[in-house]
């Protein structure tokens, strides 16, 4: 964790045990390398999301794999894009109780404020992703973790989708991956500050393979741009002086 020093390479653990061995120091139970496995399946690809797409931008120019990854990062980094986790999770403690859950979602929505873990750009059903996580995190959570935790997720959960439903009939906002990601990476003890380096580490592997891929095809992506500005436009020209 912060401050510490890297732990010894495991070369012999599976990839999710080794990343907690290499955070904790401990070779981590089968719960709890399962839970961190069964993540980082659910987000290794997600089609042409920004920084997927930015990488195959950067390799369509003939430039290295690395350099491209390196791109992506950047791409993720953007609060848009690799930082919901954090904020989904902060609403569930701002809760604290399932006795709050609905008066302090209703001032949330009164405020304008968007409900983090609900909606997706792409899908306007329950982002069908949102599943493995959640069940993940009940098993998880039912094996040593804090069960009230996970309990206080799903009124929270339930209690946002219905005041969703209600003040927005017209909108699909449903559950999508990031609201029980939050939950299963807290239970799994890593702090708010590691949940999108964590899901860079299981999109790595989506990354790379559209990056193979792109290279394999061999051409420039260079999309085309449309000018919709003011069009007849004049400049008056100041006069040119002679140098004296």
């Amino acid at each position: 964790m912060a401050g510490q020093a890297v732990g010894p390479c495991q070369r012999d653990l599976p990839h999710a045990s080794h990343y907690l061995h290499q955070l904790s120091g401990a070779e981590p139970t089968p719960e709890r390398a399962r839970a961190l496995q069964t993540y980082l399946n659910t987000v290794c690809d997600h089609g042409l999301n920004a920084s997927t797409f930015a990488a195959r931008v950067i390799v369509s120019t003939r430039s290295d794999v690395i350099s491209a990854i390196t791109g992506a990062v950047g791409a993720l980094k953007g609060p848009l894009h690799g930082g919901a986790p954090g904020p989904a999770l902060d609403m569930v403690f701002e809760v604290g109780s399932p006795e709050r859950a609905e008066g302090v979602i209703r001032a949330k929505l009164d405020r304008g404020e968007r409900l983090m873990g609900f909606g997706h750009r792409v899908y306007r059903v329950r982002d069908p992703r949102a599943d493995v996580p959640a069940q993940a995190a009940e098993l998880f959570y039912s094996n040593g973790g804090d069960r009230r935790l996970y309990d206080l997720a799903r009124s929270v959960e339930n209690t946002a989708l219905r005041l969703l439903r209600e003040r927005k009939p017209d909108r699909r906002l449903d559950t999508n991956v990031e609201f029980y990601t939050a939950l299963l990476l807290h239970g799994l003890g890593l702090p708010a500050a590691l949940f999108t380096p964590t899901f860079a580490v299981g999109r790595v592997l989506g990354w790379a393979a559209h990056c193979l891929e792109q290279l394999r095809e061999g051409r420039l992506i260079r999309p085309q741009s449309a000018y919709i500005g003011p069009m007849d436009l004049h400049y008056d020209r100041a006069p040119i002086r002679a140098a004296s």
